[in-house]
């Protein structure tokens, strides 16, 4: 059987579950109190809501780093899809804009990014996916207004409202 460090005494655990703030937290510091009165394992982690195998965990958590051992603790998640290197890169061509002799493209949009990424680093994205990775690293859609090259700008300026300045 494994034995529960005695650091803090069963009164003292409950009156620290009732003050930590979390609900998950509690009932393990709660099962560890019970079992530290003489209640059954089984009967200790059933009153907390937990089972027999979350009460083990949690003693060995308890055992090792005290309370703060009882905490949530967050999952690692999975590994970004791609490296911090080829994110280097597709920002630094971004930045660059598209030549348009040899992408084929005149602006980068989302869709002939997820292209450039399959040609370039062979994995599948979905733009979706490209407009995370563009947002995640500080970028925002933004595209230039197209202007006719025959636009007339002095007739654009004359057009605009004047505002009067007032004295």
């Amino acid at each position: 059987m494994l034995k529960i460090s005695e650091t803090m005494s069963s009164s003292a655990l409950r009156k620290w579950a009732r003050h930590c703030g979390r609900t998950r937290v509690a009932a393990r510091a709660y099962a560890i109190a019970n079992a530290l009165d003489g209640m059954s394992r089984a009967e200790a982690a059933r009153l907390a809501g937990l089972d027999r195998q979350a009460l083990r965990d949690a003693v060995i958590r308890y055992n090792a780093e005290g309370v703060e051992g009882l905490r949530d603790r967050s999952a690692p998640g999975r590994d970004p899809f791609l490296t911090e290197e080829e994110q280097a890169k597709l920002l630094d061509v971004v930045r660059q804009g598209p030549d348009p002799d040899t992408e084929g493209v005149c602006t980068w949009t989302l869709e002939a990014l997820a292209v450039w990424i399959s040609k370039t680093f062979g994995k599948a994205l979905h733009p979706d996916s490209v407009g995370r990775i563009l947002r995640r690293n500080g970028m925002s859609r933004q595209k230039a207004r197209q202007v006719h090259p025959k636009a007339d700008r002095e007739a654009q300026e004359r057009f605009k409202k004047k505002t009067c300045a007032t004295p």
